[in-house]
């Protein structure tokens, strides 16, 4: 199963984004986003959700422990 950075990276790369572009969005350094696809650093809650909302999927997929992108 792919870790919570690898994912996250997958989904930016889905929409086409470069990491500069989704810190902006996140109101976040480059270097700070960056660390979450890294996994140098973790989210907090509510980053977690903006990200699952964003994104459009779970936050069981987004953080492993489903295989399923979509939301129920």
């Amino acid at each position: 199963m792919a870790s919570f950075g690898e994912r996250l990276k997958k989904l930016r790369m889905e929409k086409g984004l470069t990491q500069k572009q989704l810190a902006a969005i996140f109101n976040t350094t480059e270097r700070g986003y960056r660390n979450y696809e890294i996994e140098k650093t973790k989210p907090n809650y509510e980053t977690l959700l903006m990200l699952s909302d964003f994104f459009d999927t779970s936050l069981d997929y987004l953080t492993g422990r489903s295989d399923n992108p979509k939301r129920l």
